[in-house]
């Protein structure tokens, strides 16, 4: 059973869980009323640092979302500038995580990573657009079997100071795997091939390594959403 619950945890939470856990015993040395707060933040940093497995749907072209959250973007945009690839625009799709969500981010669609960009920043809100560009980022550069770019961007956010990445130039990776993490909150941009479109709307909940959020082979246009 223990080690069924070490599984479901990130590698990089363990340090904050201990950290939590030392602290709550310390507290209930120094007064037993104290064991309930220490209780209620290691819980909380366990649950927050949380990584469940996930069933990846499997086709030549689809593409997974890259994390949890919900979709507050969706725009026609530029590369980013800072990967000098030639001018054009794309879609770009923009996931928010808040503190309750699975952390981990995970890789969109077979691939392999050509290009690690990091780029130092400011911590500004990561719901607000100018976070794209703003903010502390980590640009992932991702070309498919068939040749087209995909770029991923973990931004950390107005909490968020740490950015956790654990590939490597050169990797060959599965739709689903495991890259790293964003702590304590933050957003994930993901930008298409030219003229794909999102097949995800806007406000819609995403399932990092389940929803599938856009087919290279689909020609279906932008989708709208309601709320029911």
């Amino acid at each position: 059973m223990l080690n069924l619950i070490i599984t479901q945890i990130s590698r990089e939470g363990l340090p904050f869980i201990v950290f939590f856990a030392v602290a709550t015993i310390i507290l209930s040395i120094i007064n037993n009323w104290l064991v309930l707060p220490g209780l209620v933040m290691t819980i909380g940093c366990t649950y927050f640092f949380r990584d469940p497995n996930r069933i990846t749907p499997v086709r030549h072209g689809l593409i997974i979302s890259p994390a949890d959250g919900v979709v507050v973007s969706i725009s026609q945009v530029s590369w980013p500038e800072e990967l000098g690839i030639n001018p054009g625009t794309v879609q770009r799709i923009c996931i928010f995580m808040n503190v309750f969500d699975v952390h981990v981010n995970r890789i969109p669609i077979d691939c392999q990573i050509v290009k690690l960009t990091y780029l130092p920043g400011t911590f500004i809100n990561a719901s607000f657009d100018k976070a794209s560009k703003q903010n502390e980022r980590q640009l992932i550069t991702m070309e498919t079997q068939d040749g087209q770019l995909i770029v991923l961007v973990q931004i950390a956010g107005l909490v968020a100071r740490r950015i956790v990445c654990k590939i490597s130039e050169g990797q060959v990776m599965l739709a689903g795997e495991r890259i790293g993490m964003i702590c304590f909150g933050s957003r994930v941009d993901i930008y298409l091939p030219p003229k794909v479109a999102p097949l995800v709307a806007l406000g819609q909940r995403c399932i990092a390594g389940e929803t599938v959020i856009a087919d290279l082979n689909s020609t279906e246009a932008l989708r709208e959403g309601v709320m029911r």
